[in-house]
């Protein structure tokens, strides 16, 4: 173990996959954009997934794991429990952060806005769109409680899906956010440690854009 931890410590493989230069527009949703798909098309692993930052009413921060499965009016929208950790987190503080990593392309992307629940009729219809399995799953977990063991959770599952042998409604806990952006930064690789890195702020209402050092 403790060789292998040297091996990472003595590892200083550079980044070579790219650069940010030249117009990036007047708003960061075009370059999200490009970058988004140049993740889908070169098969990046979980393309979508990003690291969703949330903080609770002690100033804890938690960070787990989610996927990103709409843009709508320019906000970054997911699905979860409402009554989860990280819902729980922004019932109180509507303030969060997303960041995307995309390693094969040497790239971060970093999302910071504010959150809120989306309207009841975009949640159905993504709802409806969802595996009946992850439907059934929706109503048996309660996301982040405790459980005392797996066939806790399995004869729930068995009795929803009892209960629900046709069509499965969404449950009132279960929906969308959409999160709307005040900040978002371009992470790109560069040699050295010397990285590009182009910040998008809004303020005054309207977006700027600046060059950070790395």
């Amino acid at each position: 173990m403790e060789d292998f931890l040297e091996d990472i410590k003595n590892d200083h493989r550079d980044f070579d996959q790219g650069k940010l230069e030249g117009n990036f527009g007047s708003t960061p949703f075009e370059l999200f954009q490009k970058w988004y798909q140049e993740a889908f098309e070169t098969n990046q692993v979980e393309f979508n997934a990003f690291s969703l930052s949330t903080v609770d009413q002690q100033g804890q921060p938690s960070s787990r794991i989610l996927y990103l499965k709409e843009l709508i009016d320019e906000h970054f929208v997911f699905y979860t429990n409402y009554e989860s950790h990280k819902g729980q987190d922004l019932a109180r503080n509507p303030k969060a952060s997303m960041l995307f990593f995309w390693p094969g392309l040497q790239r971060q992307l970093r999302i910071e806005g504010t959150v809120e629940k989306v309207e009841e009729a975009v949640s159905d219809a993504y709802f409806a769109s969802r595996p009946r399995g992850s439907q059934i799953g929706a109503w048996a977990s309660k996301q982040s409680e405790w459980l005392e063991d797996r066939s806790e959770l399995e004869h729930k599952v068995a009795a929803y899906a009892e209960k629900f042998p046709d069509l499965v409604p969404r449950p009132a806990h279960w929906g969308g956010y959409q999160l709307k952006p005040i900040l978002v930064e371009f992470w790109q690789g560069r040699p050295s440690r010397l990285h590009d890195r182009i910040v998008y702020f809004f303020e005054n209402g309207q977006w700027h854009v600046q060059r950070k050092n790395p």
